[in-house]
């Protein structure tokens, strides 16, 4: 059957990979691509397209919110994509078709697609008892990154993780503090948190994550936000927002 096909995502390299996944399918027609959840909403009202990959977490309006928005109209099948496995019950308590954990493979892609296809398609009993199965395994995550690689001209390097001391944001790409050097790596932030691991690396705002092997002291400050001061002597800005990460760190702190 011909799918057409909406992309959500505010992240550009997300959207790049969901399109080349689907280029590479037959039969499947994509009907618009948009980077906030206010934007998929008037796409699906004008477009009503077959099926949604939404993500989670978007700026303005998140995947969920999406859904609520359209209350009331035919919804397409929806795919959640996120970077985060915490949504997944909820996820699926809305009827998500499918539910794809960043980073995910071509197989894993193709797995979602055809769920898809079996709930247009009406073949409810095998998409139940597939999703079944997903929910079972959902928990099971991918063994953290103790290496990386990043390249500079000709040169491949190979940085073991744990000698990373801090990571910025710089667009589409992050930048590995590693001493005095500067990395640069093709990844985005999200991608790369959800890989690390998590008693390792917390990220502190939006556009830093730090190593907490590397910290020496975290100062309060006003509105819940915090300045972390490392070893090295770098001073990285916390958010209030992502506090709760440094919350073993912080407890007591005003």
């Amino acid at each position: 059957m011909n799918l057409r096909v909406l992309i959500a995502d505010d992240e550009l390299l997300a959207r790049e990979r969901l399109r080349k996944f689907l280029e590479l399918e037959p039969n499947i027609e994509i009907v618009a691509e948009c980077v906030n959840g206010t934007e998929a909403v008037k796409t699906i009202r004008e477009k009503s397209p077959d099926v949604a990959f939404l993500d989670i977490k978007m700026p303005g309006l998140d995947g969920f919110g999406v859904l609520k928005a359209l209350d009331g109209i035919r919804l397409p099948a929806i795919v959640f994509v996120t970077a985060y496995d915490e949504f997944a019950t909820r996820a699926f308590d809305i009827h998500a078709v499918d539910y794809l954990v960043k980073p995910f493979d071509r197989q894993r892609f193709q797995t979602a697609l055809q769920r898809v296809r079996e709930r247009l398609q009406g073949n409810a009993a095998q998409s139940a008892s597939s999703l079944a199965d997903l929910m079972a395994n959902l928990g099971a995550r991918v063994k953290p990154l103790d290496r990386v690689t990043v390249k500079s001209g000709d040169r491949i390097t190979l940085l073991k993780v744990a000698e990373i001391e801090w990571i910025g944001s710089a667009d589409n790409y992050v930048e590995l503090h590693v001493g005095n050097a500067t990395h640069l790596m093709r990844i985005t932030m999200s991608t790369l948190s959800n890989q690390l691991a998590k008693n390792q690396f917390a990220r502190i705002s939006r556009g830093v994550i730090v190593n907490l092997n590397c910290i020496k002291e975290i100062q309060p400050k006003s509105h819940g936000d915090f300045l972390v001061l490392l070893r090295t002597g770098a001073r990285l800005q916390g958010t209030r927002n992502y506090r709760q990460n440094l919350a073993g760190l912080l407890r007591g702190s005003p």
